[in-house]
Parts: C-alpha cells; sequence; structure tokens
C-alpha cells in the first residue's frame, strides 16, 4: 500500500499564512485554490516531502492542531530559524525523553508543529 498523510491546518490569513510557512519556515506554496474571489482559500504547502494543507473554510477543521513531524537536520533548521529573525517566534531546542533534538513552533493560527528526529538509546 502506498500512503501518503497530509494535515489539514485551519489558517484565517493568508499574507500571515505566507509570512509564517513561506517566507519563515521556508515551505513552497504547490497551488492556491478559491471558488470566488471572496471564497475562502483551500492551499497546498510543502518543504522536502512535508506537505500541508491549509484553508480558510470553516468546516474543514479547528484551529490548535498539532503536527509531529519526524525527520533530520533538526539542530540545523532551528539555527536557520533563528537567523531569520522572525519578531513572532523563537523556538528553542531541547533534548525530548526519547534522546533527541526537538522544536517546537506555533503557526499565528494556533496550530502546533514539533520537528524531531528519531531517538537514539
Amino acid at each position: 500500500m502506498d500512503t501518503k498523510v497530509i494535515p489539514v491546518l485551519r489558517i484565517f490569513d493568508y499574507d500571515k499564512t505566507v509570512e509564517f510557512y513561506v517566507d519563515w519556515l521556508g515551505f513552497n506554496i504547490d497551488w492556491k485554490h478559491r471558488f470566488s474571489d471572496d471564497a475562502p482559500l483551500y492551499m497546498q504547502v510543502s518543504k522536502g516531502p512535508i506537505l500541508f494543507h491549509l484553508t480558510e473554510h470553516h468546516g474543514d477543521c479547528c484551529p490548535g492542531a498539532k503536527v509531529y513531524i519526524e525527520t533530520t537536520g533538526v539542530r540545523d533548521y532551528h539555527k536557520e530559524l533563528l537567523g531569520k529573525k522572525y519578531k513572532y517566534n523563537r523556538p528553542g531546542i531541547e533534548q525530548a525523553p526519547w534522546n533527541a533534538p526537538c522544536m517546537t513552533v506555533n503557526d499565528p493560527f494556533g496550530n502546533t508543529i514539533m520537528f524531531t528526529e528519531e531517538g537514539k538509546n
């Protein structure tokens, strides 16, 4: 079975979304969709193999989700983000109980994204 999981996260403001996900986190906008100019936005962003669907649609999901991303290079990514001096988010990095670096960021809409690495025993 070939499987792909894509979290859907609630957003409320396009400019804040771009500032956070694209300008700061380094995601790319893959596509955007609106039924009309005055309709809510639905879009996909990606960074390498990480995909998110971001939606302004009221019924799609609720703000306050948490996404857990297991990856490599968390310490380097942390340094990169701090170097951008994004005034709304300056995450720390900690050693998680599974013995790996862990960085948590919060988007402007109440969603949490945790970047971590595979545990090292």
